[in-house]
């Protein structure tokens, strides 16, 4: 692999590569390429002026960069090409694909002229990025069943709710798919709702996740719940955010979007980068009934996955829920929905590793390319401890 440095600016990544790129270093570039694009970075520059040869092999590296980075907003930017360099890109028709600008300088200006003028700029608890306003009305909270029979396990076939896709935009709780009782009343599990898209991972071991996404609905189709609830409205701001150490917790997060919005209670919606996600997820589907509650010492193995490290680092949450300044000064119903001393309810679909988009403006293109085109390995209750990188928010602001 070639000399390479890589400089962190505002407005973009400068890499700087020396010597050949050929079959023999383009696998490393490739991999330095794609590290960057896990890590954030959506302008890359590469300063070509100390390269001296390009080979094929090394093209098909930067069109493959492109490709990615085109399809969460960004883009590859080369600068300070030799002459004997850039006839190579001219004589493939490759110079048609990128920007190419005489010098770093040059890159700089393009970068900067490119910084999103629209929203403000924000910094709380470790956390910057940009937060873009909306004139949207308040949005609204409504409770689906009931919490009561959970402890005990005895949810029966009368306390199924079915929710019609077009009702919910956020959502969380324990719901199914299924049209018949007999065939989904042993699959309920942790359920997300995102964007009307509903995802769920039934209480069976060796589970798969199942989804339905929005746009697969009809009129005649129904999320089954036992309970949870559901938010509907637009987002009053949309965000993007970065912790500035490189990752952090959860918890950080939002208390960070605590300090973005006045409102006491919030409609969240997360897409983010995993540093190690901690949850838990029903094992048993809470039908059959049980002599003492499931959250006992006795029997919460039983009836809970609730690993004790961090898992899937590198990949994509997709999340959802509430989040509340001062839950205990919201009306006894809305404060059911947070456990103990939380102020947030969320739950998450964890999806394979991948790069996501980091314009606020795209929040919602963002989502359904991510929902629809990246495979979902868990469905889980979020706590606070786990850990994010870089993301996407939305936020509907809830009257109470």
């Amino acid at each position: 692999m070639p000399d390479y440095r890589v400089d962190i600016l505002p407005t973009h990544h400068t890499i700087t590569l020396k010597g050949r790129l050929d079959a023999l270093t383009a696998p490393g570039i490739q991999e330095l390429f794609t590290r960057v694009i896990f890590e954030g970075g959506r302008t890359l520059v590469v300063d070509l002026s100390g390269v001296h040869y390009v080979s094929s092999a090394g093209l098909r590296t930067f069109i493959a960069t492109q490709k990615d980075l085109q399809k969460v907003g960004g883009e590859l930017v080369l600068a300070g090409l030799s002459a004997q360099v850039h006839d190579v890109f001219q004589v493939s028709g490759f110079d048609q694909l990128f920007r190419m600008v005489p010098d770093i300088a040059a890159a700089s200006d393009l970068c900067g002229k490119t910084v999103s003028a629209r929203g403000r700029l924000f910094q709380a608890k470790g956390i910057s990025g940009e937060v873009l306003e909306a004139d949207a009305p308040a949005g609204s909270l409504f409770i689906i069943g009931s919490a009561d029979k959970l402890e005990s396990a005895s949810y029966t076939e009368t306390d199924v709710v079915p929710v019609s896709p077009s009702g919910i935009r956020l959502g969380c709780g324990l719901a199914a798919l299924g049209d018949g009782f007999d065939e989904y009343g042993a699959l309920f599990g942790e359920a997300l709702i995102i964007d009307s898209n509903f995802f769920y991972y039934p209480a069976l071991r060796h589970a798969s996740v199942d989804f339905l996404l929005a746009a697969h609905t009809n009129a005649l189709t129904t999320y089954k719940f036992l309970h949870g609830f559901g938010i509907m409205g637009d987002y009053r701001r949309r965000l993007s955010f970065k912790y500035d150490s490189g990752g952090g917790p959860l918890q950080d997060l939002l208390d960070a979007l605590l300090s973005i919005s006045d409102a006491n209670l919030l409609g969240v919606s997360l897409l983010a980068e995993s540093r190690g996600v901690l949850g838990m997820n029903l094992k048993k589907s809470p039908l059959a009934g049980s002599p003492e509650s499931i959250f006992s010492g006795r029997l919460f193995p039983d009836w809970f996955d609730f690993p004790v490290d961090a898992a899937h680092p590198g990949s994509v949450i997709a999340a959802a829920g509430l989040l509340a300044r001062n839950p205990e000064n919201l009306p006894p119903a809305i404060q059911s929905l947070f456990s103990g001393s939380a102020f947030f309810h969320l739950h998450a679909a964890i999806l394979e590793k991948a790069p996501i988009g980091t314009a606020a403006c795209d929040l919602e293109a963002e989502l359904a390319r991510v929902v629809s085109e990246l495979r979902v390995l868990k469905v889980q209750h979020l706590l606070g401890r786990s850990r994010l990188g870089y993301g996407l928010a939305g936020l509907v602001e809830i009257g109470v």
